[in-house]
């Protein structure tokens, strides 16, 4: 049975990066880039004033009060296009272009005005509420570096980047199953021995927060002929994930039926809970992942498994991601040699720390109980009694805009 770390190491080199496409740079919001973006523009463009005032030479306003005459108007998309002298002053507007000669802002309240007379109040130094041309960034600057995923922040700096065009990865396109006579779809008759199949739709919940493009091939039913016919509509896909019928039992055949198909078979079982009845492997040119049927033990492995093949498909660097702490909010059992995966409440402490408190109650049915997780409290291999206040790693379910 491999570790956690092995599988997962086996997951991500199992898939393969995909190749870029062109989105417009309105569509670009959660895609993952796919090269460096450099700046087409320098930004601001020029000197530019940070405030409404005068814009003036600030050698004319070393004493105070004193009287300038105001000779025209600067204002954003209208600057003023002549040079000032000594004695001289132009009303200026925020973020419009300063006039030649000018080196300092006076704000409008430190100034009084008489028509064409302005008298300056306070005096200010070289430089007083400006900002430099290229302040923010410079033509050639890389500020978007290829892996990231573009937040709705990262496009409007596209957009400030004078950037239309985007290249991006490619969404993997994961086509998935539910097996078993007892499932049904929401909202369709449930017989006396049926369950509703949660699985499938958040499966493609998952699969979509992730970055993919879901492709729901139906249930397969209990027979190795329904299993081979959903495994055909898989063809062209860049990822087969299959649920349930990959135990021991008599009427789990995933892993029979796959064998037959020509799956190469990378690992079967990870000592993992929940999730040990994992499969990865390959049907000629997709990738297989086969996760466990019950809703918390698919959830987690997708959390760990999935998210990271997704990942290595669109170029994000989601398996050196930085490891998470919490504080342990109550005491916890020795492990066995199975990594344990507890789901958790998240919530800050009187000192602003982040405290982790299990669920009582970790049953791999409990669906409720994972909707309302708001992280997994890693427990390693052999792990000894953790007390509470102790320092645990923990695995969040998404961040920002993930809606995992």
């Amino acid at each position: 049975m491999l570790s956690v770390a092995e599988a997962l190491a086996k997951v991500i080199e199992g898939v393969s990066l995909l190749s870029p496409e062109q989105v417009a740079l309105p569509d670009a919001l959660g895609r993952v880039l796919a090269a460096d973006v450099a700046s087409r523009v320098t930004h601001p463009p020029a000197n530019v004033s940070a405030m409404d005032g005068y814009a003036v030479k600030a050698a004319d306003v070393e004493k105070i009060p004193v009287t300038l005459k105001q000779i025209g108007v600067s204002q954003a998309g209208g600057r003023f296009s002549g040079s000032i002298n000594a004695g001289e002053t132009v009303r200026i507007f925020t973020g419009a272009p300063l006039p030649d000669g000018t080196d300092a802002i006076v704000i409008q309240e430190d100034t009084d005005s008489d028509g064409d007379s302005i008298t300056v109040k306070e005096a200010v130094a070289e430089g007083n509420f400006i900002r430099p041309a290229g302040l923010d960034f410079k033509e050639g600057d890389v500020l978007l570096k290829a892996g990231k995923v573009m937040t709705a922040r990262d496009v409007g700096l596209a957009a400030g980047m004078n950037v239309p065009w985007l290249s991006v990865r490619r969404r993997p396109r994961i086509a998935f199953t539910a097996t078993g006579d007892e499932v049904v779809m929401p909202g369709d008759p449930l017989g006396p021995d049926q369950i509703i199949s949660s699985n499938s739709i958040a499966l493609g919940a998952y699969i979509r927060a992730l970055g993919g493009e879901p492709l729901d091939l139906g249930i397969a039913r209990d027979s190795e002929e329904s299993l081979r016919h959903v495994i055909e509509g898989a063809k062209g896909s860049d990822m087969l994930v299959t649920m349930g019928g990959a135990s021991v039992g008599d009427f789990d055949f995933v892993k029979t039926v796959l064998g037959e198909e020509g799956l190469d078979l990378g690992f079967y079982k990870v000592a993992m809970r929940p999730g040990k009845p994992l499969i990865f492997g390959r049907l000629g040119d997709i990738p297989v992942l086969g996760l466990p049927g019950n809703p918390v033990s698919a959830g987690v492995t997708s959390v760990i498994f999935l998210k990271a093949a997704i990942a290595r498909m669109l170029g994000a660097d989601a398996e050196n991601a930085p490891v998470k702490m919490a504080v342990l909010g109550a005491d916890m059992k020795a492990n066995d040699f199975r990594q344990d995966y507890v789901r958790a409440r998240l919530v800050p402490d009187d000192a602003g720390n982040m405290v982790a408190t299990p669920f009582e109650r970790q049953d791999s049915s409990m669906m409720a109980r994972l909707a309302d997780a708001d992280c997994l409290i890693v427990r390693p291999p052999d792990a000894a009694p953790a007390k509470k206040g102790s320092t645990v790693e923990i695995v969040t379910f998404g961040d920002g805009a993930v809606l995992f």
